[in-house]
């Protein structure tokens, strides 16, 4: 198959909302070819056009895409999802679970990508925008269980120093592949990451108390942002445009 013809149809495709169509065309390529033909497409392929289709996620089977993604391409794609309006982050963490936790995966890989991009922290806060105060609660005591939570926080003095501490809570305990398995694995693998995110989120936290919201961003950073509220398996994704492409984010 002539790889810069299956990129350029790709991209159309994306282009186009019809991600599915996408994803089958680089799964017929891994099929055919090999998963080594697929991971040299998905390398010349733009991080918006491999997030259009990882943010696709179905829990009740596997993506080719997701499985061979690679950190670099899975952390400069999800750095980017923020330009998606949805504000339920629900893609987001559907994606993250099934690519950091696939089975031949090192959450630790993925995680060190994410954190040495600018704007790491801030996709791995969106991901903990709920769960926001259990978050705060394992920085102070290293547990999730906020009963005893009096509404002090750590200084960034304080999260650093506290980063390398003894975990109270082994990783066994919380190994569910999910939201409280990837903060242990922040805050005692990748501590750096954990801190900064924590820190976004107290941003995020503070703006929300002062009614400073998604419609206060800047003009450039609304332009790339795209409706998904029909964005639900079985509805194609609207290609999101910027600037410079025609290509979906």
């Amino acid at each position: 198959m002539n790889h810069l013809a299956l990129i350029t149809k790709t991209r159309s495709l994306i282009a186009a909302g019809d991600i599915s169509g996408a994803e089958s065309a680089l799964t017929e390529l891994a099929d055919t070819e090999g998963d080594s033909a697929l991971m040299v497409v998905l390398d010349q392929l733009e991080p918006k056009d491999i997030l259009a289709v990882m943010r696709e996620y179905d829990p009740s089977r596997e993506s080719v895409v997701s499985l061979l993604v690679t950190p670099a391409q899975f952390a400069h794609a999800i750095v980017i999802e923020k330009r998606y309006k949805d504000l339920t982050h629900t893609h987001l963490r559907g994606m993250v679970n099934a690519i950091v936790f696939r089975e031949d995966a090192d959450p630790v890989a993925f995680l060190t990508a994410v954190g040495d991009l600018e704007g790491g922290s801030e996709a791995m806060a969106n991901y903990f925008a709920e769960k926001w105060a259990r978050i705060e609660s394992f920085a102070r005591t290293g547990t999730f269980d906020t009963a005893e939570e009096d509404g002090e926080m750590l200084s960034e003095t304080e999260l650093l120093a506290s980063a390398y501490a003894t975990p109270q809570v082994p990783l066994d305990e919380v190994a569910d592949q999910d939201w409280m398995e990837l903060a242990w694995r922040m805050r005692h693998e990748c501590p750096d990451l954990f801190t900064e995110t924590l820190l976004v989120l107290r941003a995020q936290a503070r703006a929300h108390d002062l009614g400073v919201g998604d419609d206060e961003e800047t003009v450039e950073e609304e332009d790339t942002r795209v409706e998904t509220s029909d964005t639900d398996r079985g509805r194609s994704t609207p290609a999101a445009r910027d600037d410079e492409e025609e290509s979906a984010i």
